[in-house]
């Protein structure tokens, strides 16, 4: 849930921070102007409070100390105290947005954490489940606590171990030395905790030292020039480096300016894989947008075509090498599970009925948190299918882990190199749709069912389902649809306009069927994170089975019309169903294709959408869903890109 930044290189380069108007190379040198960039691109995973820690002095003679600056409320809040106090320069510092787990989002509960003799500070992404235990063991011995989280704790336990470490170096000891010592006290700690963590640590005994450690969470390192750098995500110093490390499961890292050294908890050394972040700073830039989910929506037709590069052969056959599971397991899987939470379960709802139209496979969608829970039937030759736009969200992994125990394959689809689904799945294939800042999902979700769609393909093919042509033919279909989804962006004007009538709305309902149901309920997502407002979505057929009660003279619904060319009438219900509710006083908003002139009798207002084959027609109509929340929100005077009590990657259960 937290943004965690780590630095350790020169005190000084030149460079200015990308933070303008504050907190500029006068406060804290080169390690607080990366540690802010860092955090000011990591701010969506966590909004709460912000704070930094560096260590300061002993260039020049001066001791050495810890000096830390935090504050609760956004990253601005804290560029402005250090603007009023600014900090000496520093070559080593660690970073932190934070959003609230245990305890409030006060001052005191902002990271980083100190421990009892002020000479350590730590900083933590996930929840510590044993803290309590821990908390009361140390109260026991004395030890006073100035917060409420759990992260605290670790702060203790770790100033009391590297104390321990130090000493046993002793006064001989150099700085090599004394950054081992901090690495051996954060290898002994981890040992002692249960969980899901990050940490980052810094001493003023061990400068140009940060030490990190990760479980159930995400850390990655970042190889500069002269320069390292950690984070929980690559876009904590893209700006700087795109060559990275990918950190494992219960391991231990330790930088300085010029080496990296990586060992797991038990201190066994580790070679970590290295790999290349394969877009650059802009990218995580708003580019002209208001907001950077307008410019991940626009942004939409680049992630679909990026996630189909690559995939075919010259002969337009489907290639996806990078699979790496053994075809016969692919082969003989006689059932399909999908598990993914929120948006990313709605692009497993919309994949459904495509996998199992070309696959004949039964294919059921589990809401990841509740998946582990019902005790699912899985055996040897079911797939469960892991969707996760981050590749840390903590339901998903858990699912991803009960289901391996019982004996299933796991094939990830994630957006995020490195992460942990996809490492601890049997195989991934990676959508291509780029960083994605704003808290909503937009560009993943297309970018999923794309690949949801590669991999339906790939198994028709691969089991005979599907001749070589039809996959061909389908494929371009699929290649058709970047400039379809522009088209809608290109017509969109009427949609904002329609939201800034509907800012005073109190509901507003979805209806569709078919592909269209996953549609309607992405489309109420979208409008209660971003807007705050109720909205549900329905499958138009349970209308008259409860949900026609809502309706009432002025109430908006928007229905997700099919193409005309549907099967078995479909597209002829769905227009009944928007007569029923339009005779009820409803004011109808009906999504329909171009030339669809069967829907005017029913319908207040006809938004227009390329025709496409029915089973694409989500990548088109929940586009003008997608900018109706964000513009209704925009309306309402709301932060768009980080609505309230949410963050981007859900790494707690």
């Amino acid at each position: 849930m937290c943004g965690i930044v780590g630095y350790a290189g020169p005190a000084s380069t030149g460079r200015s921070s990308v933070l303008e108007g504050g907190a500029g190379p006068d406060s804290g040198g080169e390690a607080l102007a990366a540690v802010l960039e860092g955090l000011r691109r990591l701010e969506y995973r966590g909004y709460d409070s912000a704070g930094v820690a560096l260590v300061t002095g002993g260039e020049d003679g001066s001791e050495r100390s810890l000096s830390t600056t935090k504050r609760a409320g956004r990253l601005a809040r804290l560029v402005e105290a250090l603007d009023a106090e600014p900090l000496p320069a520093s070559s080593t510092a660690i970073g932190h947005t934070r959003w609230a787990t245990h305890g409030g989002p006060t001052d005191a509960n902002a990271h980083p954490h100190t421990s009892a003799d002020g000479r350590l500070a730590v900083i933590h992404n996930g929840i510590i489940e044993n803290y309590a235990t821990l908390k009361a063991d140390l109260q026991a011995e004395g030890v006073e606590f100035a917060s409420q989280t759990d992260t605290e704790v670790t702060a203790h336990l770790l100033g009391r171990a590297a104390a321990a470490a130090l000493a046993e170096v002793g006064a001989d000891g150099g700085p090599a030395d004394a950054g081992e010592a901090l690495a051996e006290a954060m290898r002994r700690v981890c040992r002692e905790l249960e969980g899901a963590f990050t940490l980052l640590a810094v001493h003023v005994d061990a400068p140009g030292v940060v030490v990190g450690a990760r479980r159930n969470s995400p850390l990655v390192v970042g190889l500069g020039e002269g320069a390292n750098y950690l984070g929980s995500d690559v876009a904590a110093f893209i700006g700087r480096t795109r060559s990275a490390l990918e950190l494992g499961q219960d391991q231990v890292v330790r930088i300085t300016a010029d080496d990296v050294v990586v060992t797991t908890f038990d201190g066994a050394p580790v070679t970590p894989r290295a790999f290349s972040v394969d877009w650059d700073a802009a990218a995580a830039e708003k580019g002209g947008y208001d907001w950077y989910m307008d410019k991940e929506i626009h942004e939409q037709p680049k992630a679909v075509a990026d996630t189909l590069l690559g995939r075919t052969d010259a002969s337009g056959a489907l290639v996806l090498d990078e699979l790496r599971m053994d075809t016969a397991v692919l082969r003989r899987t006689d059932k399909i599970i999908v598990i993914a939470c929120g948006t990313s379960a709605y692009a497993g709802h919309v994949a459904k009925y495509a996998v199992e139209h070309w696959c004949r496979i039964p294919v059921e969608v589990e809401l990841a948190s509740e998946f582990r829970y019902r005790d699912p039937v899985l055996t040897e030759r079911t797939l469960v299918v892991a969707i996760s736009q981050s590749g840390e969200s903590m339901d998903v992994v858990m699912a991803v882990r009960h289901a391996r125990e019982q004996g299933a394959k796991v094939l990830a689809i994630c957006n995020t190199q490195g992460s942990t689904i996809p490492r601890e799945a049997d195989a991934a294939l990676y959508t291509h749709a780029g960083p994605e800042v704003a808290v909503a999902s937009t560009k993943a979700f297309l970018a999923q069912i794309t690949a949801c769609y590669l991999l339906g393909l790939f198994l028709a093919q691969l089991r005979g389902n599907m001749f070589a042509d039809e996959v061909r033919t389908v494929l371009r279909q699929l290649h058709a649809m970047p400039e379809a989804v522009q088209t809608v962006l290109d017509r969109t004007e009427e949609v904002r306009e329609l939201a800034r009538e509907l800012v005073d709305a109190k509901s507003v309902l979805f209806l569709g069927r078919h592909v269209g149901f996953p549609v309607a309920l992405e489309g109420a997502l979208k409008l209660k994170e971003l807007a705050y407002l109720h909205a549900e979505g329905f499958a138009a057929g349970e209308l008259k089975h409860g949900p026609i009660a809502l309706v009432e003279e002025g109430q908006p619904v928007f229905v997700i019309v099919p193409s005309p060319d549907s099967r078995d009438s479909l597209h002829a219900k769905v227009v009944s169903n928007a007569q029923e509710v339009r005779a009820r006083g409803a004011r109808t908003i009906v999504i329909a294709e171009d030339g669809d002139d069967a829907v005017l009798g029913s319908a207040d207002l006809v938004i227009r959408v390329p025709r496409v084959p029915t089973l694409m027609a989500p990548l088109v109509t929940v586009v003008p869903l997608q900018v109706f929340a964000m513009e209704v929100a925009s309306a309402k005077g709301l932060d768009v890109d980080q609505p309230r009590n949410l963050a981007k990657s859900v790494t707690v259960e």
